[in-house]
């Protein structure tokens, strides 16, 4: 797990060397407790404002270097002055906007005081997850090191000075558990396939034992026996065995009593295509089709380490789709464990047949009390919805409502998609119960109406992460190709809406 950013809390003081940080409005006055500790900076502030014709403006800064009467070797004035659609200040991307303007600085100190009015410590902590989770980085294979500190020395050092710093630092445990979680998902995306492959993916998490979250490993023999041929299918070209794993964190307060809350996530951990082989532009890109896997395993990672009173299962279908003289082909017809059919028409519409047995098997072993999907399935959801938002397909509007809730919450946003029978019947086959793919048009939407064939009645929402698990544009909390997206969401909203 990455390491690249050190956090504490204090109290509000006067700078002591390295980078200090202060927030002003438009009127370009720091709070009262800042000037009471750090002297008045206004009149230095409004003189080095005027020269760069800084505003004051949300999340804009001004880096004044050798501050004349002041012991630090910076002072950076970031603005918090709502703009014209006067929105609300996110302390989490305010968090990661500061680290990211503090580039080079070994040590930071930050003058968490509001300029006007006051910030209370759940906003101090959230400040501290946005800096968190920008001072990621994913550097393990880099051996060449570079010469500056900011790469080759150690992390850089923050300490969040406020007036609640007591409270503030209590608040951040569950938020840096969260973090956490977030961080190994990008690990798991950002990993080289020739590294993470379906048995070392399943062994990692393996590790979640340590936190009291039970962990059980199914083989290729185990699935064979369960009649999991869809998923089987998949990984039969592949030297690679696949492997079924599920995550189970016991937290609720009648503990085994409560049906669960289980998701379920796609774990590809590459995808060539198979025989309906892929272009060979960006096909290293593939080693992130195991996206919705990752967030399951961070997931649960976050539930367990912050406690969370919740019971959920987590399942992932780890496998290898690779051509091989053994690979299924266009024409093979699969049986699931569901008993249904399955005419394959593209080998590369394959993690929706590893959800097919994946769901079937969370719904046969945990009669949960709802079911989550998460799933780089289609290339058409970006078409659809570029980077910004995750397709959302469900069978019930409560949970619809409570996921797209949450996404507002925290910034991992979900568009609901259609479902219905004019889809549906594109994916009827002349020869099985179903064709694995209908055809160019709404392609996302075809293959959730695919997946729906293998939910019973259980409440169920499918979420479409191709567009922002892996290769989304890089915003202030976050810095990696592998984003970790859907453990804030997730964890979001069973804390909001499940949890005891």
């Amino acid at each position: 797990m990455s390491a690249a950013v050190k956090i504490s809390f204090g109290p509000l003081s006067a700078p002591k060397g390295g980078a200090y940080v202060v927030f002003v409005g438009a009127d370009m006055k720091p709070g009262a407790a800042v000037t009471a500790q750090a002297g008045d900076l206004e009149p230095l502030i409004r003189q080095a404002a005027k020269a760069a014709n800084f505003k004051g403006a949300q999340r804009t800064a001004l880096d004044i270097l050798a501050p004349a009467g002041l012991d630090a070797a910076r002072l950076i004035v970031v603005g918090v002055a709502p703009g014209k659609d006067n929105a609300a200040l996110d302390f989490v991307m305010l968090g990661g906007f500061v680290f990211g303007k503090t580039g080079g600085a070994q040590k930071v100190e930050v003058a968490f005081d509001a300029p006007a009015g006051s910030w209370d410590a759940a906003a101090a902590a959230d400040f501290a997850l946005g800096l968190r989770m920008r001072g990621y980085k994913f550097e393990k294979y880099k051996t060449r090191k570079k010469e500056n500190d900011e790469e080759n020395g150690a992390p850089p050092d923050f300490v969040v000075g406020s007036v609640h710093a007591a409270a503030a630092r209590a608040a951040s445990h569950e938020r840096f558990a969260v973090a956490e979680g977030v961080e190994i998902a990008r690990d798991l995306v950002n990993e080289p396939p020739n590294v993470l492959f379906p048995t070392e993916f399943a062994d990692r998490a393996k590790a979640l034992e340590k936190l009291g979250v039970e962990v059980t490993i199914l083989d290729e023999k185990d699935m064979a026996k369960l009649g999991m041929n869809a998923l089987l299918g998949v990984g039969r070209g592949s030297s690679r065995d696949s492997r079924l794993v599920s995550l189970r964190w016991n937290g609720a307060r009648a503990k085994r009593g409560k049906p669960p809350v289980v998701v379920v996530g796609k774990g590809v951990c590459f995808d060539s295509g198979g025989i309906s082989i892929k272009p060979a532009a960006g096909m290293e890109d593939m080693k992130g089709d195991m996206g919705g896997a990752a967030c399951v395993v961070g997931l649960l990672h976050a539930l367990a380490a912050r406690k969370a009173k919740v019971n959920v299962v987590g399942i992932v279908g780890l496998v290898e789709n690779m051509p091989d003289g053994d690979a299924i082909r266009p024409g093979d017809i699969l049986t699931s464990m569901s008993g249904q059919t399955i005419e394959v028409i593209n080998t590369d519409a394959e993690g929706r047949l590893v959800l097919a047995d994946a769901l079937w098997y969370a719904q046969e072993t945990f009669k949960p009390r709802l079911m989550i999907d998460l799933a780089t399935l289609t290339g058409a959801i970006i078409v659809a919805l570029g980077h910004e938002y995750a397709g959302l397909f469900s069978n019930n509007d409560e949970l619809a409502q409570h996921l797209a809730a949450a996404g507002e919450a925290t910034g991992e946003k979900v568009w609901r998609m259609p479902l219905g029978q004019p889809y549906d019947k594109l994916v009827d086959s002349k020869i099985a119960d179903m064709k694995n793919t209908g055809g160019r048009h709404g392609g996302s939407i075809t293959a959730a109406q695919f997946l729906q064939r293998f939910v019973k009645d259980t409440p169920w929402a499918h979420l479409d992460v191709a567009g922002v698990a892996m290769g989304s544009p890089s915003s202030d909390i976050n810095p990696s190709w592998g984003s970790g997206w859907g453990v804030r969401l997730l964890n979001r909203l069973i804390a909001d809406s499940y949890e005891d």
